[in-house]
Parts: structure tokens; sequence; C-alpha cells
């Protein structure tokens, strides 16, 4: 006969319920077998540059985010019937996916991108849209055109609590940003990944690895030329130059409002009082201060932040960009002025 739980104690359901309840670890690593890498890369590299997107099937363990399989989204025209043959497309494969004994778990979706820009509202609101469903997901973003400079340009994204927080209730205004400290870096969280291969893949890779190594020269990393890409990415910055100016006028035209509105509040508030101290002379009840049905006390709703947020955020991403391939330049520039002189 079992013994009765101490006093104070707790029973084994009580425990396995109190474990469920608790808060899941926060992500610390994707892990991602490198057959989802190289499907992921094959998809986005065939149909660049145009931009393709594709679930992401595995597990949820701890820490880790297992991304272990992946199928890609076919590419359809923006309308009612292609997204319900879309869905349809979806739940067919991961039927069929599970009937194979394949990881059919989601646990986000990949996209490509073009030169870094992905900060976008479509993808807060795909978050969202997950995050429904889903307790944890990751958005894996793969870039053509970064990957064809010699650069694996694959990142895991996920939105921070704080900025889910405020999205779901509207809070994306001034107060309530600089309540919450929130700041245009803390939209995205971006979360390392581990590629790794299972035992098998392992040594079938070591099978295939040549005995003696292939000594190859590369010459294409010695161009000195990357014209081409630094003009792109100048010319999007510029773009989103123009974008946050615009986003920044809307303010200003905001705020004018906003004092011309108060000014004429003011100058009502003042004239009803004078004509409350009338009324008290002539022995009439005064009239309230506020007049609810007065359209300069309706409120002016203030535009969100959220654009002016992203756009600085793809600004900050077009000068990293710059930023590192300048200093590969120098870089080669000095090689070839040391390889001259010698």
């Amino acid at each position: 006969m079992a013994n009765p739980p101490a006093a104070g104690g707790k029973s084994f359901l009580q425990a396995i319920a109190t474990v469920t309840e608790e808060a899941p670890p926060p992500l610390r690593v994707v892990q991602m077998e490198g057959l989802a890498v190289l499907k992921i890369i094959k998809h986005c590299e065939e149909f660049a540059p145009a931009l393709v997107t594709g679930q992401l099937l595995g597990l949820d363990v701890g820490s880790v985010l297992e991304v272990t399989n992946c199928f890609p989204f076919p590419t359809r025209e923006d309308d009612e019937e292609a997204d319900a043959d879309g869905a349809n497309y979806q739940l067919e494969m991961m039927r069929c996916l599970r009937e194979v004994n394949v990881d059919n778990n989601t646990v986000g979706w990949y996209q490509s991108c073009l030169l870094g820009s992905f900060q976008t509202v479509e993808l807060i609101e795909t978050f969202m849209n997950y995050q429904e469903n889903i307790r944890r997901c990751v958005c894996i973003v793969y870039d053509p055109s970064r990957s064809s400079q010699g650069v694996l340009a694959l990142k895991a994204l996920k939105l921070t609590d704080s900025f889910m927080e405020l999205y779901r209730n509207n809070g994306l205004t001034g107060e309530k940003l600089r309540e919450k400290k929130l700041s245009w870096v803390d939209i995205f969280e971006e979360i390392p990944i581990k590629v790794s291969n299972s035992a098998l893949v392992s040594a079938f890779m070591k099978e295939l690895e040549p005995e003696s190594p292939v000594s190859q020269c590369d010459f294409d990393r010695l161009k000195l030329s990357t014209a081409p890409f630094m003009e792109r990415n100048l010319e999007f910055m510029i773009g989103c130059m123009d974008a946050l100016s615009s986003e920044q006028n809307k303010f200003q035209y905001y705020y004018r409002n906003l004092g011309r509105q108060q000014s004429q509040q003011q100058a009502w508030l003042q004239k009803r009082r004078q004509e409350n101290m009338s009324r008290k002379a002539a022995g009439e009840e005064p009239l309230p201060e506020e007049d609810p049905s007065n359209p300069i006390f309706k409120p002016l709703p203030e535009p969100s932040r959220l654009e002016g947020y992203l756009v600085t955020n793809q600004i900050s991403s077009y000068c990293n960009h710059i930023n590192g391939v300048a200093g590969q330049n120098f870089n080669r520039l000095y090689l070839a002025k040391a390889l001259q002189e010698d």
C-alpha cells in the first residue's frame, strides 16, 4: 500500500503538474542537420533573386531547437485560393513525412532575402501567427547574394519576449517604449546556429574524403573589385534613409498637430473659465470645464514606431555589411601591395 504524502509535501500528480507549468528554459542554440542546411541553400540558390520560403521540421528539446528536416513551399500568387492550396500542401507533406517516420513537428520556417533585407512588418506578423500554435519557433534567413562573397549568410532569428508583449497589446508608442526601455535593437534576437551530422553521415563523408588533400588556388578570393556588391548595399541604404526620413516627417506632423490641439484646449478652457466667472456673478450654475463632444478634446492617435524601428534595424544591417566588405577589401589591397613590392 502506497504511503500518503507527508504534510506539506506534494503528490506525484501535483509534482508533474508543477513541472509542466514551469516556464521553458530560454532558447540557447539552433542545432541544424547538415542535410537541412543543404536543402535550404539549394532551394534559395535555385530561385535567386526571387524570394522563397519553406517549413522547418524538428524537435524542441530544452534550450536546444533541433532542425532535422525541411521542405519548400510552392511559389504562388497572392490570392485566397492559392493560400488555401498552400495550406493543403503543407498538411499533405507533413502527413507523408509522418508515414515514413520522419520528424514532422513544425519548429519554424526559412526564407531567402536579398542583401539582408528581411526586417519587415510581414516577418513580424508571420512570427506572431506561428506563436499562436507553437511555443517556440525560429526563422532561418539565408542570403544568396552575401553567400556569393565567401560568407555563409545563414542566421536564426526570433522575436524578443518584451517586443511580442508590446506588439500584442498595440503598445508600440513612445510612452510604452520608454516605459519598457525598448529600443530598435530589441526587436529581433539572433540565436547561434550549430550544424551537426549523424555518426553515419560523418563516417560516409570520411569515406568520400580523398587520401591526399587537393591543393587548388581559389583566385576568386583575391579579386579586388567588389563594386557591384557595395553599390547595391549603398543603393538599398539610401532607400532606407528616405523611408526613415518619411517616418520622421510623420512624427513631426503628429507633434505639430498635438501642439496645436493643446493650444486650442488652453484657449477654450480660458474662455470657459471667464464665462463661469460671469455665471457665478450672475448666480447661475457654472458650466463643466471639459466637453467630450468638442473635437479639440478628442485624443490624437500616435503613429506606431514599428516602421521606424525596422528601417533603423535595416540601415544598421547594411552598415555592417559595408563595413565587413570594406575591411576585406583593405586586406586584399595590402596583400596585393606587398606582392608587388616583392
